[in-house]
């Protein structure tokens, strides 16, 4: 395959392919909203937020998003060395669709509970 239908294939692709494929890492948007909502935080404390993730999976994840300009790691040398990860200008980007994101999230995990609270008690009305 040449340059050109190489260009025509990706162009026809959906255009939200590239980032949605970044953020649907294990863990990634998890990560991303917690630095969203919290601010910048240390390895710690970011660790302590995501509960269940280890600290390779984290280590990892934080590379990725580095890699890809999500999330900045400012070091300063100092005994003990002090890492803070913040978001980027381009992390900061994606406030209005994450925001929007948990807003649907909240409201489909409420409708779903209704939901099942309101099969349970047809269930035992029918017994």
């Amino acid at each position: 395959m040449d340059a050109t239908n190489t260009r025509t294939k990706e162009s026809a692709s959906c255009p939200m392919d590239f980032i949605l494929r970044m953020l649907m890492g294990p863990w990634t948007t998890y990560i991303l909203y917690n630095l969203k909502t919290h601010g910048p935080q240390r390895f710690g404390e970011l660790k302590r937020r995501v509960a269940g993730i280890s600290a390779k999976m984290l280590t990892e994840r934080l590379r990725t998003l580095e890699g890809a300009a999500l999330v900045r790691r400012d070091y300063e040398a100092t005994i003990p060395p002090k890492v803070t990860y913040s978001l980027t200008r381009r992390g900061h980007e994606l406030d209005e669709v994450m925001g929007k994101l948990a807003e649907i999230g909240t409201r489909w995990e409420a409708e779903d509970a209704a939901a099942r609270s309101s099969r349970s008690a047809e269930l035992k009305a029918a017994e």
